[in-house]
């Protein structure tokens, strides 16, 4: 058998056909979002959304031949050049980007619009893998964990200088690839610890009750286990931080800009401003509900057609989904989406080398942040942060770069013999 037959033989077919299905749902449901039935452009036509998202997908599969018959050592080799390249860029931004919406995140070519902080994800993914496939990277010790934490972290203070904290959020997600590389437990205890005191203390009016409930807690966990002052002065510690860290949460959210604040107090009380800030959230659960079981059918969706949900093309595509092929097409979708999920985990545990296997659970981590969050965003679990759906929001930007993301595992992966070969 010729090599280039066995390459093409163990290509993973079934992870592209679900990328090809959800890209293309995801160009119908552009031009549902867009479409007027006064004014009925064809779904071809350049001059609306839709048709320029055919444009992105066309360049998409240009970029995918291109990871495809590249040798793939060249991924892991420039993995530094290219993480360097994006921080350059991403330094660059805040002085000569273009303003939209008070964010200086987007260089403008025409017509289209490139948002770097979206490409820099595969890059800092690339310079991940590429460390941590070290043999003496043992991330229980100190001095290695808080290298790999510097990669995450340099992209992120950056992009906050935009400032586009929605972006910048998302690259927390490489905390779940660390999970799986032997990061220590307890800082995820930590961290989760905060989160859950942070919702508590903002969603209850009367922190009173929050100190309540603390000090009974550590009263129990006093009591609990075997008496001695060690143990009673550390959960006494313990409590008083929690109790002093939810007190300063005010303090905090008051120092946001005031869009965002709106925002984290939408999620606790829907009913504050259902006029003002809280009008997104409201429609799109509005739009979503309308939906019922089966929907009101393709480009029947009366919610888009008035323009009540904004945004509706990119971060809230979700809701004309949900509005034209109710439960159902939603099922479906978020079905293809778990399986594309569930497939790319397989794929990383059957990796030969550490460096495709860290890579392909960063693509995990990245893909499951943006779906999750952004379903969670559109039904009002979640604050308004600006993080599109993955194959689905319109934009080049994002589709480029889960594009890139996915195919370069997609070409590790179909090499893996070959790169076990190589690394013995």
């Amino acid at each position: 058998m010729r090599q280039d037959e066995l390459y093409i033989n163990k290509v993973d077919w079934i992870t592209i056909l679900i990328y090809s299905l959800l890209v293309i749902i995801g160009w119908f449901n552009i031009y549902a979002a867009v479409y007027d039935g006064q004014a009925a452009k064809s779904i071809f036509d350049f001059s609306i959304n839709s048709g320029k998202q055919l444009v992105w997908i066309g360049t998409a599969i240009l970029l995918i031949t291109v990871i495809m018959v590249a040798d793939y050592r060249l991924f892991e080799n420039l993995s530094i050049f290219l993480y360097g390249f994006f921080i350059i860029i991403l330094l660059l931004t805040p002085f000569i980007g273009k303003e939209i919406n008070g964010q200086r995140a987007w260089f403008e070519i025409g017509a289209f619009r490139l948002q770097p902080a979206e490409f820099a994800k595969f890059a800092t993914a690339l310079t991940l893998a590429k460390y941590l496939e070290r043999p003496m990277v043992d991330l229980n010790q100190f001095r290695y964990q808080w290298r790999a934490l510097a990669i995450i972290a340099l992209p992120v203070s950056l992009i906050m200088l935009q400032p586009d904290t929605g972006t910048a959020m998302v690259y927390s997600a490489f905390f779940i690839m660390l999970y799986r590389e032997g990061f220590p437990q307890r800082y995820y205890v930590i961290g989760l610890s905060f989160v859950g005191v942070s919702l508590l203390a903002l969603g209850i009016q009367n922190n009173l009750y929050l100190v309540a409930g603390v000090v009974a807690l550590m009263l129990l966990l006093i009591l609990a286990g075997k008496k001695s002052w060690q143990r009673i002065a550390f959960f006494s510690i313990a409590g008083a931080l929690i109790i002093g860290y939810s007190y300063s949460l005010d303090f905090v959210v008051s120092k946001l800009p005031v869009h965002q604040q709106n925002r984290i107090m939408v999620l606790f009380n829907p009913d504050l401003d259902p006029l003002g800030v809280g009008w997104n959230v409201t429609q799109s659960k509005i739009a979503i509900g309308s939906g019922g079981f089966l929907g009101k059918g393709y480009l029947e969706g009366t919610q888009t057609k008035f323009d009540f949900v904004p945004e509706q093309h990119t971060d809230f595509i979700f809701c004309t989904l949900g509005e034209e092929f109710g439960w159902v097409g939603s099922l479906i979708i978020i079905s293809l989406f778990v399986a594309l999920l569930i497939r790319l985990i397989i794929l990383s545990e059957r990796q030969k080398t550490r460096f495709a296997r860290v890579y392909g659970y960063c693509v995990v981590s990245l893909l499951l942040f943006h779906f999750s969050i952004n379903i969670a965003m559109t039904i009002g679990l979640f604050p308004v942060v600006g993080i599109p759906l993955p194959f689905f929001s319109y934009g080049g930007s994002s589709l480029w770069s889960f594009t890139v993301l996915l195919f370069i595992f997609i070409k590790l992966d179909s090499h893996r013999i070959q790169m076990l070969d190589r690394m013995s």
